[in-house]
């Protein structure tokens, strides 16, 4: 088979959880699959994370915006490379594709109703864009892939869809997540602190970020050791916003807020943390609690929509809108040091069961289902 990939964004600087979920999957791909040939599409960037090998062609496509470069670029490249079949990775594709189309609908939170109002302006435009564009591209897709059977239920509840044309592939695992991952002048570049606690906070309500805070100042009021808290991804007005508008300013210096963290440095802020901190309202998968885990970091979590079927039934599950139940978890693993122990051991076997190649194996068996039909 000629596969087409949609990979638009891995060559940006600043990647998020879809870009790093293609990324990964590639690359198990790359290291399983020597009978088909790959076109990759991407859009030009800066960081060249991802290398041709044999089968594997990268297909570099310019275009200014995202959905221009979608819905007339790389149709225009397709025609070129005639493929089999076309794998769009991050929620969307083309209104228009000769071929057949599998999607990866890694979840339907833009058709929900918005949790709070603090997003940027580019996260409301791919709200409006995915809302407009998912609807018609669906009737079209000959299989839907999406991460977690949470979501997968959620869509089949929400959109009218055949059961058998949509499953569930889990995401994998980085090896380079793990316990032995130390190197402190790296750490040092985004806190001096010994030891601290960790969260991955955006703008985007569902990271439950003010929850964060709130249970944030809770601990310190009540621990004895009040560790700080490194928080990445969040700049100081939005976290000075918050934190007037909840009384909490003389939490600040606490509080360590060093902005977009590099993937390639989180293996060794998650492994040097007390406790990772993730109790995030929505998500379809949740992959920085694993890579936690991995690292044998304890993690505080919710007891919401994907989470538990990750995380597992020894996870530490809260409920993400209660800051006292998060500030509660925090102060037990601070005093319990059995419990401690047993969360480090709990999350690094479970860790164990997801892995990229599992994720690439499971695919590249729909590609060939495809293929046959």
């Amino acid at each position: 088979m000629k596969i087409a990939i949609e990979a638009q964004r891995i060559f940006r600087e600043q990647k998020h959880g879809m870009d790093f979920v293609v990324l990964e999957t590639i690359r198990a791909l790359q290291l399983l699959d020597h009978s088909n040939e790959y076109f990759i599409l991407v859009k030009t960037g800066e960081d060249r994370c991802l290398q041709e090998t044999e089968n594997f062609h990268i297909v570099e496509v310019s275009c200014p915006t995202y959905f221009l470069w979608e819905q007339v670029a790389l149709p225009w490249s397709l025609k070129q490379i005639k493929p089999d079949l076309l794998h769009c990775t991050s929620n969307t594709a083309p209104l228009f594709c000769s071929c057949p189309l599998v999607l990866t609908l890694h979840d339907i939170i833009f058709l929900e109703k918005k949790q709070g109002g603090n997003r940027s302006i580019y996260q409301q435009l791919g709200r409006i864009y995915r809302r407009w564009v998912v609807p018609r591209i669906l009737p079209e897709c000959r299989l839907i892939i999406t991460v977690s059977d949470y979501e997968r239920n959620k869509m089949l509840n929400s959109l009218s869809l055949d059961p058998d044309t949509i499953v569930t592939i889990h995401n994998g695992l980085n090896p380079v997540f793990n316990p032995s991952c130390k190197d402190r002048a790296i750490v040092d570049k985004y806190i001096h602190e010994e030891s601290y606690l960790f969260f991955l906070g955006n703008t985007d309500p569902k990271k439950n970020t003010l929850n964060t805070l709130k249970a944030y100042g809770i601990y310190l009021s009540r621990s004895t050791r009040k560790l700080p808290l490194l928080v990445a991804d969040l700049d100081e007005l939005v976290i000075d916003m918050m934190l007037s508008r909840e009384g909490l300013s003389d939490i600040k210096s606490f509080i360590y807020y060093p902005g977009y963290i590099p993937n390639r440095d989180l293996p060794y802020l998650y492994s040097g943390a007390f406790v990772f901190l993730y109790p995030s309202l929505r998500e379809s998968f949740g992959l920085p609690l694993l890579e936690a885990m991995a690292s044998g970091v304890p993690v505080v979590t919710s007891s919401t929509s994907a989470i538990p079927e990750i995380a597992g039934d020894g996870a530490l599950l809260i409920d993400p809108s209660d800051p006292e139940a998060i500030a509660s978890m925090l102060l037990e693993l601070e005093e319990d040091t059995h419990l401690y122990d047993e969360q480090v051991r709990y999350g690094l076997n479970r860790a164990l069961t997801f892995s990229w190649e599992k994720t690439a194996r499971q695919l590249l068996d729909n590609y060939n289902q495809i293929d046959q039909e």
